[in-house]
Formats: C-alpha cells, sequence, structure tokens
C-alpha cells in the first residue's frame, strides 16, 4: 500500500492480467452495480440535487482559491482548542512526524481508522521501519492488511474478494476465529469483531484521517459505516489525524451540504450510520492534527486539474466506470483507482513512469464519471488535458506530426484522399509493426473509393 509502487508495470499491462480474472470480473460486476442502483434510488428522492451538487463545486472552489487564508484558519482553531498542528510538505516528512509523536508516547501499537491519505503516504510501511504495527479496524481495510492484499476500491477497499475468500483470510491469519467459521457476513463481521475489540480496549494510540476540516471551528469530521472510526476516534490517549489540505471547509454551515451529498454519492444511503465530529484535545486526549501537501499545491497550480482536488472520495465514479468494472482497481497501482485515480495520482506524484503516464488513458471518455460525480469533477476534461501533456511514444509523435502536416492545408488533404483512394485494395485489414496494436482489436475502415470532397466537387459543385 506503498504510494511509490516502485516497478509497478503500465496500466495496459496491469489491465491485461486482470481482464482475465473471471472471479474478479465477476465481483466487481456484481458490487459496483448494486452499490450504484442504490445510489440512484436515493438521489432521485431529492428534487434539489442538481443545486446541491453545484453548492458542492461552489464551496470546494471557493476554498481552493482561497486556501492558504483558510488553512492559517484552522490551524489557530485547532491550536486554541488544544491541538497541535504539524506541517508536512510530503509523505516522508508526514512519515516522520506520525512515527515521532507514536515512539514519543512508547507504544509500539495503533489503531486506525479507514484514511486514504495514510495508504498514500505508506504510513503503515513507514511506522513498521521504526517497529511501530497498525492495525487496520475498518472490516475491508482489515481484509485487505490480513491478506496482504492492496485496497482496490476507495470506499470498499476489498471489493475483488468474494466471501469465501475472506473466510480463507480469516482462518489463516485470525488465531481467535472458530474452525467452523462460516462464509455467512455475519458470522465473519462477529469473527472481525472480536478480532478487533481487544485491540480497541488496550490501544493507546490511534490514526486517523478525516472527510472534512471545518476552518472556522477547528472541527474535524469523519463519516463511517461500522463503529469502528468512534471506538478508534475516542478511546485511545493519543489521537493523531493526516488530512490531506484539500479536505478543507470554510464555515460549520457547509457541511450542511456535503453531508447530504456523501452519503448519497458513497453507500446509496440518505444518511451514514456514524458522523464523528471533534474539536482540539478532547477530554484530556493528546490530540496532533498533520496537514498534508504531498504534491497538493502543484495540483492547485493547474488551472484544468485542480478540480480533482475538490474530491470527496465518494467513489461514485468508480461505479459507473466501464473500464473500471472489468480491470478492477489494482490496474491502476495506487490507493486513488478508477477515474478520479486516473486523475489524480498522476498529477500528486508526476508523470514520470511509465504506469503514470498510462493512466490517463486509461478512459474511454465516456463521461459517465461527470455525470455522477457530486462535485462535478470534469474527468474527462482534465483526462484529455493529461494526455496532451503526457510523453507519446516516438512513432506516435511521428505520426501525428505527419497528420498534422497534410491536414494544414487543404491542397495536401486533397491529394492524400486522392491518393488513398486509388490504393484502397493494397491497404491490409491488418496494420504492421508499430500499428499494429490498432487493429488487434478494431477493423480497419474501408476506404472509398472517392472521398466527400470529390463527390461534393462533382455533384454539388457542379450543379452551382
Amino acid at each position: 500500500m506503498s504510494q511509490t509502487f516502485v516497478g509497478m508495470p503500465s496500466f495496459p499491462k496491469n489491465a491485461a492480467i486482470a481482464v482475465q480474472d473471471s472471479q474478479l470480473r465477476f465481483n466487481l460486476r456484481k458490487a459496483t452495480r448494486t452499490i450504484r442502483g442504490k445510489r440512484a434510488s436515493v438521489v432521485e428522492e431529492l428534487p434539489d440535487w442538481a443545486e446541491l451538487r453545484q453548492a458542492g463545486k461552489a464551496i470546494k472552489d471557493h476554498t481552493l482559491r482561497n486556501l492558504e487564508r483558510y488553512l492559517v484558519q484552522m490551524e489557530a482553531a485547532v491550536s486554541a482548542a488544544g491541538g497541535t498542528v504539524h506541517w508536512a510538505k510530503d509523505a516522508e516528512e508526514a512519515n516522520r512526524i506520525v512515527a515521532g509523536l507514536v515512539k514519543a508516547t512508547g507504544e509500539t501499537e495503533v489503531v486506525k481508522v479507514k484514511s486514504m491519505a495514510t495508504q498514500e503516504i505508506g504510513l503503515n510501511e513507514a511506522l513498521a521501519v521504526e517497529g511501530v504495527t497498525a492495525y487496520e479496524t475498518d472490516l475491508a481495510e482489515l481484509i485487505v492488511q490480513l491478506g496482504d492484499d492492496w485496497p482496490s476500491h476507495i470506499l470498499v477497499p476489498a471489493i475483488h474478494r468474494n466471501r469465501a475468500e475472506i473466510r480463507e483470510i480469516f482462518l489463516a491469519k485470525m488465531a481467535d476465529v472458530p474452525a467452523d467459521l462460516t462464509d455467512e457476513p455475519k458470522a465473519l463481521a462477529d469473527a472481525a469483531r472480536l478480532h478487533l475489540r481487544e485491540r480497541f480496549l488496550r490501544a493507546k494510540v490511534a490514526i486517523s484521517g478525516a472527510n472534512f476540516m471545518i476552518a472556522e471551528t477547528g472541527t474535524l469530521v469523519v463519516l463511517e459505516s461500522e463503529g469502528n472510526g468512534r471506538m478508534c476516534l475516542t478511546l485511545p490517549e493519543t489521537l493523531i489525524s493526516v488530512v490531506g489540505i484539500e479536505k478543507l471547509l470554510p464555515a460549520w454551515r457547509d457541511l450542511e451540504v456535503f453531508l447530504q451529498l456523501l452519503p448519497r454519492s458513497s453507500t446509496g444511503e440518505r444518511m451514514n450510520p456514524y458522523t464523528s465530529m471533534w474539536t482540539g484535545a478532547v477530554e484530556g486526549q493528546d490530540f496532533h492534527l498533520v496537514l498534508l501537501d504531498n504534491g497538493r499545491t502543484d495540483v492547485l497550480a493547474d488551472e484544468v486539474g485542480r478540480q480533482a482536488l475538490r474530491c470527496i472520495r465518494c467513489s461514485a465514479c468508480l461505479n459507473v466506470c466501464p473500464v473500471y468494472e472489468r480491470a478492477g482497481g489494482h490496474a491502476y497501482g495506487s490507493v486513488y483507482p478508477g477515474p478520479i485515480g486516473a486523475i489524480l495520482t498522476p498529477q500528486l506524484r508526476g508523470m514520470d513512469t511509465a504506469l503514470d503516464r498510462s493512466l490517463p488513458f486509461a478512459s474511454s471518455l465516456c463521461g459517465a464519471c461527470y455525470d455522477v460525480c457530486p462535485v462535478a469533477i470534469d474527468i474527462p476534461s482534465v483526462l484529455v488535458d493529461l494526455r496532451a501533456k503526457a510523453r507519446h511514444p516516438r512513432t506516435e509523435r511521428i505520426g501525428m506530426a505527419a497528420a498534422g502536416w497534410v491536414f494544414n492545408r487543404s491542397v495536401r488533404l486533397a491529394r492524400a484522399q486522392r491518393f488513398g483512394g486509388r490504393m484502397r485494395k493494397l491497404i491490409p485489414k491488418r496494420l504492421p509493426g508499430p500499428m499494429s496494436g490498432w487493429t488487434d482489436t478494431r477493423d480497419l475502415p474501408d476506404i472509398p473509393q472517392e472521398s466527400f470532397r470529390a463527390w461534393w466537387d462533382r455533384t454539388e459543385g457542379g450543379a452551382r
């Protein structure tokens, strides 16, 4: 779950392997279609959904335009409430800060609330190097951790696993489960609850992320469905929250909009079961807030790409994406899979590797992701923009340059069309060499004997 994914193949290579896994495709298809069906039904109940969506977009855009001011306000509010704020420019600094805070307590174990920011920076691995064991407490994250696996979905990290596979993981990795454990959901949930209860009760340090931060009051907000977050946030003596700087909202009243948008878009619920809010050090608890940049200010500087920072991690775009449904989350090589990962990951990490360069092309540009995004991120437009910035293969650059030269003059285009019409019988159905990849999955269109331009000149042109 490290943010670097060193040596990870490109998306096309990962996806080519994933689509051969029929069980994976079945698991993904069943889960994503169920979730998006529930989402559609609860969204339809709200006559002002479009207005809510635009309100969410406007609030996020305003916050990003004034991010520096609201971050300073957030720091002041948390400090006034007895918390301590730390600033981390990158993953290495954030990991160093958190590891230092944990070691200062003398503890060697921490419990964690589901947090994509800590996955992004590879915090669990960094803590392990320092002799600290991090226990995931979200059920899906627990499954991923016990299975030595990677998360493959923003909302449901273990979406690629079915319940029979989960049972086998529990039997292999949990010492306190009954040998006759079945794969019934209730039995699996009870086994996880028993496994985690002892860790909740003995943990002195907890690590969380946050869905939102309120600059006006210094309040952090976590939405979850299982109650594990509530246990982590309240029982330990030290709470460390690692939060991306884009998670800010200016005022308390802004939260109302997102408490409607997020549950409906993510789990298909009108309201999530647990909403936990805390401001600074609560009831004697030692509280630390680590504000994480890790490439976000670079994204903010991009006029087109910055809208990716509006993302509230609802995963609605994953559940409607035909590419994600067939390839799964692991193919993206990032903790942020699917359409949002295809634009967010290359911007956060830079498009320096084959994996990151290929991600903006992991889309059919159908636009379904934009239609369901609760904060109206125009993912297709960002994908196109990132594709233009990508370093393309030399053969492709030569081909596009040649096409540009032809299309730049009508005379050249007319000559090329006449030449193509004369040579059409000699052009094979499957292109040779580097161009063969295009015709491996599609037929080359037939070249007409006469171009539209020639037909127009011969008929309509002659009529004038």
